[in-house]
């Protein structure tokens, strides 16, 4: 047995991925044929959420378990803050979890979402529930329209280290316009004009 999903994204009009995978397979299978059919690097942490018929989260299935939640403090949120919400949510892990021990509705609906500092969010929900064809590889994408744009695949936070050598770049300018060196400090500097001063 098999289950046939179909995956959007609403930041992309009419992105659609077709996705093939057998009932036995785990959530980390699903994971990266989603990487390797969407074209995601596969370098971010990830995780699919069961949802109800409104797409409200019920459960999270993440990609690596987080550590020992009886060494956690218990974080203060808002009454209705998203990670409050998510934070209370059961959480398993992908490669200890089978597809057909959390899909129990005929049309089934998910999210997927990869990078949690830059939220890619994908809407799945099941189409159909079908007998193994023979001679056919499970999972496989069996229908693709439109790709990612090349900034979302590979979008990167700003390195500090930019930052720095921009602020250092500067630093050297002032150095060349006031004849002085800014990065050791004002030792160097000629103070000659200030001996008028010194009968006062």
């Amino acid at each position: 047995m098999y289950y046939k999903f179909r995956v959007y994204y609403d930041e992309v009009e009419d992105f659609v991925r077709d996705i093939e995978i057998e009932a036995n397979d785990s959530f980390e299978s699903f994971h990266k044929i989603l990487l390797s059919s969407i074209g995601l690097d596969g370098k971010e942490l990830a995780s699919f959420f069961i949802c109800d018929s409104k797409w409200n989260k019920q459960k999270e299935i993440s990609l690596m378990d987080m550590g020992d939640d009886d060494e956690k403090e218990e974080p203060v949120y808002e009454e209705e803050d998203e990670y409050s919400l998510r934070s209370k949510l059961p959480i398993f892990v992908m490669k200890d979890s089978l597809l057909k021990d959390f899909i129990t509705n005929p049309h089934q609906q998910l999210m997927y979402e990869y990078d949690f500092l830059n939220p890619k969010v994908f809407y799945i929900e099941l189409l159909k529930i079908l007998p193994e064809e023979k001679g056919v590889t499970y999972p496989r994408c069996t229908h693709s329209v439109k790709e990612l744009p090349k900034e979302l695949k590979n979008f990167k936070l700003p390195n500090i280290d930019d930052g720095y050598n921009e602020l250092l770049e500067e630093t050297e300018d002032m150095d060349d316009e006031y004849g002085g060196d800014f990065e050791d400090g004002y030792d160097d500097l000629d103070m000659s004009g200030f001996d008028e001063f010194k009968e006062f």
